[in-house]
């Protein structure tokens, strides 16, 4: 896979010799137990995937390129580059502007723009009607467009699926950037449909049977399906794609739910499956899957606690945390400076939207084992960070660079 030029200050010697030695071990990615970090009274298990995903490498590589090649030029971002709130404030620094917030509110006016201006498109792509927009300006898209190759992929199984008069339903978040570029491509072919999670699923699943009145639809699906959908017509033929981001098994298990009504609806055999329903099983994104397979894998572990370092708007980064929290005591933050002291910890709790401050968060006992991994869009550099911050509570741990050392 292609290596990028990514800043060295997101880069880990720790972690990169830990990667580098996991991959030796482990060529085939069939291992998904946690590296254990034995520092004596601590011992720290790092999941086996976590981190820097190739899309976000590759939107990074590009957006400090073009900083780098376009002195003295403005230059702007659709919206955040990735859900990282450390590596957004860098490009910020850089003069990178952003035009939208995360949820597509104007921050910059198009109006502002002229063609000799830069606007990078960020990881997770944009829509159609935003691409037309620019290109009437005369800002050509395709020159800095960071979208990820896996969420391109997503796109042109919805066109190919769509040119077979199947109906898109797409599992994601309405309002996440990458749902609405998704959404926006799929429309361009078929009608569209978005779900947010099992419960929808299920509803959308009465009216795919009769069991619920049409007209109810369109208020319980507002704002989430495409202009003139047909509830009538447009469940009859259908596919399941996702926002990358989201749990790969939640996806699944939606795909083989609709699956399974299509074929009970229209008895159908596993012949002809493929006449009302798509298979669509290659589209899940192979980090997304891999940073959950490996927090699986991780969780099989006796532990205590787990952190989880990311953004607090990344979904990759929630969905982990997700994971963690259905078996121990979680703390999600955002870098060591959320660890406040031996005593105390501020973390972000992803289902109310607000930090909270946890105390006597690590237990009186020794050693103390905590799980550690990280978002597809956080840098290695915040793991470190996290790991020398705890460590630097218990006496007789060894430093950083003899740790490295030991997997070099």
């Amino acid at each position: 896979m292609k290596s990028f030029d990514v800043p060295i200050i997101y880069r880990s010697p720790l972690i990169t010799a830990i990667k580098k030695k996991r991959k030796e071990q482990d060529k085939m990615k069939k291992d998904f137990t946690p590296t254990l970090l034995d520092l004596g009274p601590l011992q720290i298990y790092l999941a086996r995937h976590f981190g820097f995903c190739y899309g976000v490498e590759n939107a990074i590589e590009i957006a400090f390129r073009t900083v780098e090649e376009n002195p003295g030029k403005r230059i702007f971002l659709l919206s955040e580059m990735i859900h990282n709130p450390q590596v957004n404030a860098d490009l910020q620094s850089h003069g990178i502007q952003f035009m939208q917030d995360n949820y597509g509110k104007q921050l910059i006016s198009f109006d502002e723009l002229t063609a000799d201006d830069i606007v990078i498109i960020p990881a997770f792509g944009t829509t159609l009607e935003l691409e037309e927009k620019l290109n009437k300006i005369g800002i050509p898209t395709e020159k800095y467009d960071t979208t990820c190759p896996f969420v391109e992929k997503v796109w042109n199984r919805s066109e190919q699926i769509a040119k077979k008069n199947y109906t898109v339903i797409i599992h994601g978040k309405p309002k996440h950037e990458e749902t609405r570029a998704t959404f926006s491509h799929a429309v361009f072919y078929t009608p569209a449909l978005i779900v947010k999670d099992m419960d929808q699923t299920i509803e959308l699943a009465r009216y795919i049977k009769g069991e619920k009145p049409p007209a109810q639809f369109y208020e319980e699906f507002k704002e989430q399906y495409s202009d003139g959908f047909s509830v009538t017509n447009d469940l009859q033929r259908i596919g399941v794609v996702n926002q990358t981001t989201m749990l790969a098994s939640d996806t699944q298990a939606i795909a083989d739910y609709l699956k399974q009504v299509m074929i009970e609806k229209y008895k159908l055999i596993t012949a002809n499956v493929d006449e009302r329903f798509a298979d669509t099983k290659d589209t899940l994104c192979y980090a997304t899957l891999e940073n959950q397979q490996a927090v699986s894998g991780m969780l099989e572990t006796d532990a205590d606690l787990a952190i989880v370092v990311g953004g607090y708007n990344s979904s990759n980064t929630s969905h982990l945390v997700e994971l963690c929290e259905e078996k121990l005591p979680t703390y999600f933050i955002s870098s060591e400076e959320k660890i406040l002291s031996v005593k105390e910890i501020l973390h972000y709790n992803f289902h109310t939207k607000k930090e909270v401050l946890t105390s006597d968060y690590l237990p009186n006992k020794k050693p103390v084992k905590i799980l550690i991994t990280s978002g597809a869009s956080c840098p290695d550099a915040l793991v470190e960070g996290v790991i020398n911050k705890v460590a630097a509570f218990f006496s007789n741990t060894i430093s950083s660079e003899d740790l490295t050392k030991r997997f070099e």
